[in-house]
């Protein structure tokens, strides 16, 4: 027991420590917030590169369907086509700059004096530096495969900075000898309100773009300024947990994530929690295991010591009765006996011992059958108070001769009952040889027999050492002997309590038990009137 106790607690031990150290280190080195983080980086890498890619996929669509260099007259009209583009402009040469901004805005005093400014300055720019402008647009397209490449600017309009993103590309009709170059614009009120909430909410994963069941939501800000920009639909409005600034495409932002209504150490601690809580779990899982194995252990090691006395007490039995016949035997046959009356009480003591070996043979036998599913029983109408006459008449010899006081009640107006007159009987047999075994202080013993309501009732009383109040449900449990010195001190089988409660039960009635310790015992077989399930049964 105690190496099986050994082998499994110690692993499992070890194994809840181990756990238990490990998840403090985890959360002492706040290993699951930089898990989150890592988490929230990769995503707003991810979201970059898309953004990134729309907002390029959407310029050189654009820039398909823009005008060449000789139809610069028809820049309104490309503006009318993307109404999301502010502005548009087409440089053929040093001086030589058309600059259009959307028709339907020119009313708006902010946008005409944005247009005259953007228009000077970037004259200004290809003038200067027409020649690096198309090296980077050439670069771009041989490395990347692109048309276009972008730059976001801040531009005044009236008393703010906005932001904005250009795109430039070659236009139709360049060539060496006639360089041009041309553009247009996404403003920041097309970025803000259309651009990047969609794309925001296109880049997180499919089960969080629902609103009514928001998890991660993102965010994106100026660097220059903490409210933010543009945002997914679930955002709370608290500052973001990991923070990524943008490069290339839209340099000058800040991309934010963060999970609504929590943070990344709350997360970790319902984390670290929810650990330690399966952690529990497991340990009383464990712990119950063991204490289910140990009962379990013990239950088969009390029952094979049980057996093993068992064994013995039976060996025990087994031997007296056999010793006496053999002797008495001995005596008969040397001729010893003078007398005709000793000569009879001699056959009578081996009638009686051969009696009494053939009972324990029997309850043995029994046991086996009820063990095997295999006992059967045969009910017949009987006259109950005979049995028990005939029963006591034939063990009447032992009781006075081990000096007990027998009184014997039966009522003789009892109805009849069906029953195995030897299953019975043994079962009388049963109770009235403990109450001779285990009463060896003050030697009583009566037995009664009477109807009570719809029942006929058999009692086997005695005064003798009588049983703990403890102990009088496991009294009929196989192999089970009270745990009394003076009853371990009586050799015994364990086995006719058991097999009385089985057949009484076999009969479809119950056996009760009412002691108190010192003053005796009272067993009561209760057997019903009137039981028409009774058949011939298969234990």
């Amino acid at each position: 027991m105690l190496v099986f106790m050994l082998a499994v607690m110690l692993p499992a031990a070890a194994l809840v420590f181990a756990s238990v150290f490990y998840l403090r280190h985890v959360q002492r080195n706040k290993m699951i917030d930089a898990a989150i983080e890592r988490d929230y980086e990769e995503t707003l890498a991810i979201a970059e590169k898309k953004m990134n890619n729309r907002i390029l996929d959407m310029a050189e669509h654009a820039e398909s369907t823009f005008p060449g260099i000789e139809d610069s007259d028809e820049l309104d009209a490309f503006l009318m086509l993307h109404p999301d583009i502010t502005h548009a402009f087409l440089w053929t040469g040093k001086g030589e700059m058309v600059f259009r901004s959307q028709p339907d805005r020119m009313n708006d005093p902010e946008i005409r004096a944005e247009n005259k400014k953007l228009a000077a300055d970037f004259e200004t720019w290809f003038d200067v530096d027409s020649e690096e402008h198309i090296a980077r647009i050439k670069n771009v397209q041989a490395e990347e495969g692109r048309r276009v490449y972008m730059m976001n600017e801040h531009v005044v309009r009236g008393d703010k900075l906005v932001y904005e993103n250009f795109v430039y590309f070659i236009p139709r009709g360049s060539g060496p000898h006639h360089p041009a170059l041309a553009g247009f614009g996404y403003d920041e009120d097309y970025l803000k309100n259309k651009f990047f909430p969609l794309v925001l909410q296109q880049v997180l994963p499919e089960h969080q773009r629902d609103p009514a069941n928001p998890e991660t939501a993102m965010m994106i800000r100026k660097t220059t300024e903490h409210a933010a920009l543009a945002a997914s639909l679930c955002w709370d409005g608290e500052a973001p947990e990991v923070e990524r600034p943008l490069t290339g495409v839209f340099s000058g932002l800040v991309l934010g994530i963060r999970t609504e209504g929590t943070t990344i150490a709350d997360i970790s601690r319902h984390f670290t929690r929810l650990a330690f809580m399966a952690l529990g779990g497991l340990s009383l899982l464990i712990g119950a295991g063991m204490i289910f194995a140990y009962r379990n252990v013990s239950k088969e090691l009390a029952l094979a010591r049980l057996k093993g006395d068992f064994v013995s007490n039976v060996s025990h039995e087994l031997r007296t009765p056999l010793a006496l016949i053999r002797l008495y035997a001995e005596t008969l046959e040397l001729g010893r006996i003078s007398t005709a009356g000793k000569h009879q009480q001699y056959y009578e003591i081996i009638r009686k011992e051969s009696e009494r070996l053939t009972s324990l043979i029997n309850n043995i036998l029994d046991f086996s059958r009820i063990e095997a599913g295999k006992k059967e029983y045969s009910f017949r109408e009987t006259d109950v108070a005979d049995l028990v006459r005939s029963t006591l008449e034939s063990y009447r010899f032992e009781i006075e001769q081990n000096g007990f006081q027998f009184e014997q009640k039966i009522d003789c107006n009892l109805p009849p009952l069906r029953v195995d007159r030897e299953a019975i009987a043994r079962s009388l047999l049963n109770l009235v040889n403990n109450a001779v075994k285990y009463s060896a202080g003050r030697k009583y013993l009566g037995v009664h027999l009477y109807r009570r309501d719809e029942n006929v009732n058999l009692e086997v009383v005695d005064h003798g050492i009588g049983i703990p109040a403890k102990e009088q449900t496991k009294i009929f449990d196989k192999f089970y002997r009270v745990g009394d010195p003076l009853v371990h001190n009586t050799k015994g089988s364990g086995l006719g309590l058991s097999l009385v409660r089985h057949i009484v039960q076999a009969h479809g009635g119950r056996v009760a038990v009412e002691s108190t310790p010192g003053f005796g015992s009272k067993f009561i077989i209760i057997l019903p009137v009137k039981n028409p399930d009774l058949q011939q049964v298969s234990a």
